[in-house]
């Protein structure tokens, strides 16, 4: 990750050791140079030192805190940009850091890849003349492992999806959390006429509702508090290319309005300014989830839907497809292997039978989480049935195949116990809710997530 020929270098300011070294070693992996500071006076006093093109701080310090850095840097530092890493109870906080200057922020615990996007963002330049770096990888390099299958109907949906990719409809994804829906974007993307340009991907989940807008618009130098520079939003970073809107099912009824206009016009309006700028893409969207009930309840636009949806493609779930487990622990067991350094020369017995028979609620995420760890644990090249998640079956157990995570048998017996009162109530929504102790809202949700017919 370079600038002009030199590394990217990026300042880490967080008073935990544990974590601070975590975030160093992860952003040295893509490729920035990293220092770190254990406070935010040991920061002021490198950035006086050195020049850097991000900073990386935590939100909640001792002595003086990421805001507080946040407006010494707008002082001393001027349009040096910083990015608040916060946890889950401080997310208003974040947005406030974000309306006195700060580029965006980082929930503690989310994916780090979302935080490796949005510092690519960055290195793209000053979005004046962006060159965006989510392009997809070659062919050859393309993340195969996902893609190859013995499933027929996985077969039925990548051909599906590739004979979507040769024109230039809107496509939306649909497929639990984990089963691939962005790298099934990506092959959309390289498989279609557009495979040169850039797969600018968003996720919108990620975003407070006031800031999705200023990432997908962009916005004029003053457009609101501490928009201190123009910045070119997602649309026109896609030009020529694909703009992939993850957890679409997330964003905001009043922003849907403004999205639902910008894909039938194919142009777009940066907060701040009256100028009307044409934006040629190809739209892919994903979620997890139900849409069609997600606009029952109110909180999605029928019109939006039908825009995004000209074709759909639902992924199914990893316990669809367990003829490929073989492929994918393969994979993931060598690409472990080769990332951590490790050499794994024997797995027990116990510990193949419970991946090829567990059900991975995650999908694939989760499986290669769980591989990871095997890995990471193993002792003199050996992984131990000891060293799997907690919750599990002894594997002198007959019924291996009945192996199932704790969360997963919660999930079972809720979903057994809702088809009981639902059945008892005479499937009657609200009378069904009511016994439940819970809303016909809630009720909705869980039957859909579950999959209760």
């Amino acid at each position: 990750m370079k600038i002009n020929n030199r590394p990217f270098r990026v300042l880490v300011v967080d008073d935990e050791p544990d974590y601070r070294e975590v975030l160093e070693l992860m952003l040295k992996e893509a490729g920035c140079q990293i220092e770190t500071a254990a406070s935010a006076f040991e920061a002021l006093d490198k950035l006086r030192k050195r020049s850097f093109d991000l900073v990386l701080t935590d939100l909640m310090m001792a002595g003086m805190d990421g805001i507080e850095l946040l407006e010494k840097i707008r002082h001393e530092h001027g349009a040096l940009k910083v990015i608040i890493i916060t946890g889950y109870g401080t997310i208003e906080n974040a947005v406030a850091a974000m309306k006195k200057g700060a580029y965006s922020y980082f929930i503690k615990g989310n994916d780090p890849d979302e935080l490796i996007k949005e510092i690519n963002n960055i290195k793209g330049g000053d979005m004046e003349v962006q060159e965006h770096s989510d392009k997809t990888a070659a062919p050859n390099d393309f993340p195969s492992f996902v893609l190859s299958t013995n499933n027929d109907q996985f077969r039925k949906v990548m051909d599906i999806a590739k004979r979507a990719a040769q024109s230039n409809v809107n496509i939306l994804i649909l497929g639990e959390s984990g089963v691939g829906k962005e790298i099934f974007a990506q092959y959309i993307h390289q498989c279609s006429s557009r495979s040169a340009e850039s797969f600018v991907p968003v996720h919108c989940q990620a975003f407070a509702e006031g800031l999705l807008e200023s990432e997908l618009f962009g916005h004029e130098k003053g457009a609101f508090t501490g928009a201190i520079e123009r910045r070119k939003g997602r649309f026109e970073a896609a030009i020529g290319g694909t703009l992939f809107l993850d957890e679409v099912g997330d964003i905001p009824l009043s922003t849907q309005v403004k999205l639902l206009r910008a894909i039938e016009n194919r142009r777009i309006e940066r907060l701040g300014s009256n100028e009307s700028i044409p934006v040629d893409f190809r739209l892919i969207s994903a979620t997890h989830k139900d849409l069609t009930q997600e606009i029952f309840d109110g909180n999605f636009r029928e019109d939006f839907f039908y825009r995004l949806s000209t074709i759909t493609i639902d992924i199914p779930p990893l316990r669809s497809r367990k003829e490929d487990l073989p492929i994918l622990i393969d994979f993931f067991m060598k690409k472990s292997q080769k990332e951590h350094n490790i050499i794994v020369t024997n797995i027990e017995p116990a510990v193949r039978r419970f991946l090829l028979y567990y059900d991975y609620p995650g999908n694939i995420r989760e499986l290669k989480n769980i591989i990871e760890r095997l890995v990471v644990l193993s002792r003199d090249g050996v992984i131990y049935y000891g060293d799997l998640p907690e919750i599990k079956s002894d594997p002198r157990d007959e019924g291996q195949g009945n192996i199932i995570h704790l969360r997963e048998m919660r999930r079972k017996v809720e979903a057994n116990y809702i088809e009981k009162v639902l059945g008892t109530c005479n499937h009657n929504i609200s009378e069904a809710a009511r016994v439940l102790g819970i809303s016909r809202r809630q009720l909705f949700n869980k039957i859909t997530d579950y999959g209760i017919k």
